[in-house]
């Protein structure tokens, strides 16, 4: 039998794709105003269809810690792509969009794609390139942002910012609690003085239980400006407070003409 979490979360993708999705809670207009003024530091107001992002990338699980490359590629509208090479193997992280919500898929050692579980897809896809999330945290009135206000983050003062999504559940079986504020909930810290991301958090899950939390944290720094845009040239992915993935980016080409099936997670 279907568990009540997994009939929710069904449910939960249907109006998640349905046209009518309505922010419930209103975002703090000076939280709205720093992310604005963020994207605005980070973008210099050119358009980007497209980035892709390389450099070195140094992997560490257990054991395990080993030195290779990456090349990450995003969308502004949510698609992106993690690829790195280790001489181990190859890894890759796949996210997408379909006609029935965000889907996504990652390989190994094994090179076989395995498809990220649903409730794994709602926080932004593009963590390694801010300038695509802010400006999608920005245009989509599902999401709440609050101002939880100035803080110290690893050291470093900083302008603390909750986001999460809502959707309207106008049909929804009697009792039925929107998982979607849990799942997509994600806090940025703008750093202070500049007001870039210097940290972004949220959490994964295991695959079979969407209610066990794993903290991911990444943390972006060394900001340069490459055609009038800035992004980080190191990036740290925590997993569960332990760093996992160190990436040191070298080279940043947008506006290449990335094709929709570079995502693709067939």
């Amino acid at each position: 039998m279907r568990s009540a979490r997994f009939v929710s979360l069904l449910v939960l993708i249907a109006f998640a794709k349905s046209a009518t999705a309505q922010q419930a809670t209103a975002s703090s207009p000076q939280a709205t105003a720093l992310l604005q003024k963020s994207l605005a530091a980070l973008s210099g107001g050119h358009p980007l269809d497209d980035v892709t992002l390389s450099g070195t990338a140094q992997r560490i699980a257990g054991s395990d810690d080993e030195s290779g490359t990456v090349i990450l590629k995003a969308l502004p509208t949510g698609e992106s792509r993690m690829d790195l090479t280790f001489p181990s193997s190859l890894r890759s992280e796949i996210r997408a969009n379909s006609s029935t919500g965000p889907v996504g898929a990652w390989s190994a050692s094994d090179g076989t794609l395995h498809p990220i579980s649903q409730h794994n897809l709602w926080t932004d896809s593009s963590w390694f390139f801010p300038t695509f999330t802010l400006a999608r945290l920005l245009s989509d009135s599902s999401y709440t942002i609050s101002d939880i206000g100035p803080e110290t983050r690893n050291g470093q003062s900083v302008e603390h910012l909750t986001i999460f999504r809502q959707f309207a559940a106008t049909g929804a079986p009697a009792g039925w609690v929107d998982p979607m504020p849990a799942l997509s909930k994600t806090d940025v810290y703008l750093d202070s003085a500049t007001l870039l991301p210097a940290v972004i958090v949220f959490n994964t899950h295991p695959d079979k239980n969407q209610t066990i939390n794993i903290p991911i944290e990444i943390r972006l720094s060394n900001y340069q400006q490459t055609n009038g845009t800035l992004a980080p040239q190191r990036i740290q992915q925590y997993l569960n407070n332990s760093l996992a993935l160190d990436l040191q980016l070298t080279a940043l080409t947008p506006n290449s003409g990335i094709s929709a099936s570079a995502f693709s997670v067939q």
